[in-house]
């Protein structure tokens, strides 16, 4: 068995010790070598399977590792997912392998609840299109919402889920959540009223999504899932794009049934120059940042490090998930 200071580590996301140098240099020495992602940017299958022969540690980005990605996986012990989604990971090609698969439970949570509380007030005051209309040489009266008095509806109150509604706490608005395993302590303890999914959807004024990406949520906000929802309500999500089905959304804000969307990820990443989602007035859009604060990838950046190091070590990982 090889020791630590032998293996071969790969590591992709591109903000890893972005704001903590330290973490390049404790991986650095700990290990014989480190090869770092060079291109900006997620890897698709093809290049991850051309950089995983005799790599034993992979401290990975939203790569695409699925079964083609691991088939010249010959040395791999490890993938250490930088987030918490491990919808990008082939869970069962790497079991077939013996690679264990860990994550970063709760590492970038407040950071990505920031981003969606951003996004309702951004809504909810029309900045986007007041802004859009200032810089034309407009003064525009924009006549806009208070989050006071308004009904939000977290749907899935999980780690980021939870803390938004810390967050919403001092806007005096209504909080309501769904969530299969909801923790009712908490939502006894924030003053949430956990409602079925249907009620949060039909009473929301602001509904934002913190779900997993599964088979049950692929799809789940489609044409109808809109018009049950308030006339004018506003549609906040910094999960997966692949949760919204995006022909309905760009219909349902085109036709103002929706006040707006806010969007930290969408269907496909990057998306086309051509997509409406990008040009849309009421639409506040990023390009997944909702974890990419200090706090956020300083944690996650710590923990899949520790979680890769103890894993070649032959050490138990806290927060294996295949």
């Amino acid at each position: 068995m090889k020791t630590l200071k032998e293996c071969r580590i790969l590591v992709t996301p591109t903000s890893y010790g972005r704001y903590n140098p330290e973490l390049r240099t404790i991986l650095d020495a700990a290990v014989a070598e480190v090869i770092y992602n060079t291109t900006g940017k997620p890897l698709s299958s093809e290049q991850v399977n051309k950089m995983l022969p005799e790599i034993d540690g992979y401290i990975a980005g939203l790569d695409q590792i699925d079964r083609a990605a691991l088939a010249s996986a010959d040395k791999l012990k490890i993938i250490a997912r930088y987030g918490v989604g491990i919808d990008g990971v082939d869970l069962i090609a790497a079991k077939e392998k013996g690679i264990i698969v860990t994550n970063t439970p709760g590492a970038n949570s407040g950071a990505v609840a920031e981003i969606a509380l951003t996004r309702m007030i951004m809504l909810s005051r029309k900045i986007p299109q007041a802004t859009q209309e200032l810089r034309k040489g407009s003064w525009p009266r924009v006549n806009g919402i208070s989050l006071e008095g308004k009904t939000v509806g977290i749907l899935g109150l999980g780690a980021i889920g939870k803390q938004l509604a810390l967050r919403l706490a001092g806007f005096n608005c209504h909080i309501i959540a769904y969530d299969p395993y909801a923790d009712s302590e908490f939502a006894k303890e924030h003053d949430i009223l956990l409602v079925d999914q249907e009620n949060l959807i039909t009473s929301s004024d602001f509904v934002s999504l913190h779900l997993p990406l599964l088979d049950s949520t692929r799809g789940l906000v489609d044409d109808s899932f809109f018009q049950k929802m308030k006339d004018g309500a506003c549609l906040i999500n910094t999960s997966r794009g692949e949760i919204i089905d995006e022909k309905a959304l760009i219909s349902a804000l085109r036709s103002e049934k929706l006040g707006g969307a806010g969007l930290d990820a969408f269907d496909k990443e990057p998306p086309d120059a051509a997509n409406p989602l990008l040009s849309m007035p009421n639409v506040v859009c990023t390009p997944h940042l909702g974890a990419h604060a200090d706090s956020a990838t300083n944690t996650m950046g710590k923990m899949a490090m520790e979680e890769c190091l103890a894993v070649l070590d032959g050490k138990k990982p806290r927060y294996q998930v295949n």
